[in-house]
């Protein structure tokens, strides 16, 4: 018998773990069964009294005064593009809105509740001191129009946090106002191709990308204009050079390289990489996304980069996706510095720091290839990073790389007996451990590892990515979690993966503790539902 209240919602009482006894309202203890905010709530009645608007006679052009209250207006000087019929929002009371959300964010995984080994995307904490400063007045209220003068503070923070990102990357310049990952990319593209054109050599119009890079980077060489091909990997998991090499030629512009690479494995021949790409006249851009494993220890520069974006949320602790804004600045060699983008700080010899802001003032700046934004970056991202900076030091950061890598590694070993390993005989990995699916039984996947980790309290790792690995589980725990916290995610993951070796079926249909179960995604891909509509649901 299944209940059905008033507003037709029908809880979902197969959610029970197998053995458990259903409940009435679908509920299990504290963890809450809620439903759309559309079933909760009810179209026809609202918490909030507003007066009633009447409809304007028809062929009212400018509309009529409603005598249900001062002021209100409603005819049809729209061109018929007055609603006729009703808006279908659901109502709800104050404390029905306020229970809503609160038991959905109760569903939420977060860096605060635990660990989250997302590889590839550094979901790492974010100091409390950070976002106190963040909220410092004249941080939080500055404005982007604000005259110069009156924003001294906040500009010295743009121009110190570009210092350090110099100082640590071993670069020339640095473009601050990149908005994260993509954009960044872009920014070096756009260097390289103002750069190329400079010296006239507008037929280079191919970027090489390696196997191991990001998945954007083809996707940015090729919204910039040019032709992309892949370099293949070697069997190391690596950037084959030879390939590389091979493929140099008078058309190239230049490589876009992820380093550390996104199979967790440092790319021991940059040096050589982008020597022979400057012989060959092109330009190298790197991805600097996975640079929080090597900050502190390698300088890009020291290796011949001329462009890398940093991801001040992977890097830096600034909060990531919608904690966001994001903010990507880009640094930039000798070479491609005079074609940077504008705006940026300039601190002069009496202290005080102008926004340069135009490409011929001065003629100082008169190759930049433009504005990457409208102002001049992500002030609160800022803010953050260089909290964090000063609040570790250079000894500091360069201990945080360390212990990323320490951690990452620690995972890898603990795990290889159980979990395949392509690339453990490679060396040691940086801040993330790749594993893969090889040795499972038929019929079992990638899949079923995540979705039973989310029963055992943990977000799952990044799946299916990298693609050059079959059934890719990447893993990166940061190096914020402690020894006790990675161990647990360790056994959590080592008997999941047992489960899966031994065939365990139930985990086919993990998760089983979960607020939904698993859903059908490639339907749910192929087909989404993007609009509400009611239902009919009857009593069983």
């Amino acid at each position: 018998m299944s209940a059905v209240n008033a507003s037709g919602w029908k809880p979902d009482m197969g959610q029970s773990s197998e053995g458990a006894v259903p409940t009435f309202t679908g509920n299990r203890a504290l963890m809450l069964d809620e439903a759309l905010i559309f079933e909760v709530g009810d179209s026809e009645t609202t918490g909030v009294d507003l007066p009633e608007v009447v409809p304007a006679a028809a062929g009212t052009a400018g509309g009529t005064t409603d005598d249900s209250g001062p002021g209100l207006r409603r005819g049809d000087g729209l061109a018929g593009l007055l609603r006729t019929s009703p808006i279908g929002l659901p109502g709800l009371s104050e404390p029905e809105t306020v229970r809503h959300y609160t038991r959905l964010s109760r569903q939420n995984y977060a860096i605060d509740l635990g660990l989250f080994p997302l590889g590839s995307c550094t979901m790492k904490h974010n100091p409390r001191l950070n976002e106190k400063v963040a909220r410092m007045p004249g941080f939080a209220d500055v404005h982007p129009l604000q005259p110069v003068d009156t924003v001294q503070g906040a500009l010295g923070v743009i121009n110190e946090l570009a210092v350090w990102l110099i100082k640590l990357t071993g670069m020339h310049g640095v473009a601050m106002t990149p908005k994260a990952g993509a954009h960044g990319e872009l920014c070096g593209i756009l260097c390289i191709k103002a750069a190329l054109d400079a010296r006239g050599e507008t037929g280079r119009n191919v970027i090489l990308v390696p196997e191991s890079a990001h998945g954007t980077n083809p996707a940015t060489a090729a919204f910039a204009g040019y032709k992309v091909e892949n370099i293949p990997a070697t069997a190391a998991g690596r950037v084959d050079l030879e390939a590389l090499t091979a493929r140099l030629g008078p058309d190239v512009a230049g490589v876009m390289i992820t380093n550390p690479n996104t199979c967790g494995l440092f790319e021991r021949d940059m040096k050589a990489i982008s020597d022979a790409v400057h012989a060959a006249g092109g330009y190298v851009y790197c991805d600097g996304a996975n640079f929080n494993a090597i900050v502190g220890r390698v300088r890009p520069g020291d290796l011949g980069i001329d462009a890398m974006h940093i991801n001040l949320h992977k890097t830096f602790s600034t909060p990531h996706g919608g904690g966001g804004p994001g903010s990507g600045p880009v640094v930039l060699s000798e070479a491609l510095s005079p074609y940077g983008p504008l705006p940026f700080t300039e601190r002069h010899a009496d202290g005080h720091i102008t926004l340069v802001e135009e490409e011929t003032v001065e003629d100082r700046h008169p190759h930049s290839f433009g504005r990457m934004c409208a102002f001049h970056g992500q002030m609160g991202m800022f803010t953050r990073a260089l909290t964090y900076i000063l609040s570790h030091g250079a000894d500091g950061l360069r201990q945080a790389s360390g212990d990323a890598v320490l951690n990452a590694n620690y995972i890898l070993r603990s795990l290889e007996d159980v979990l395949d390993a392509p690339f453990a005989d490679s060396g040691p990995c940086m801040h993330e451990a790749l594993f893969s699916d090889e040795g499972f039984p038929d019929g079992f996947s990638t899949l079923d590892v995540a979705k039973g980790l989310i029963d055992e309290g943990f977000h799952p790792m990044t799946v299916y990515f990298p693609l050059v690995v079959h059934g890719a589980m990447l893993v990166e725990p940061t190096e914020t979690e402690s020894k006790a916290n990675l161990d647990q995610f360790i056994g959590a993951l080592r008997a999941v993966a047992e489960r899966a070796r031994a065939g365990d079926v139930a985990l086919k249909s993990a998760p089983h503790f979960a607020p939904r179960r698993r859903l059908d995604e490639t339907l749910a891909a192929r087909k989404p539902v993007l609009t509400w509509r009611p239902r009919d649901v009857a009593p069983a």
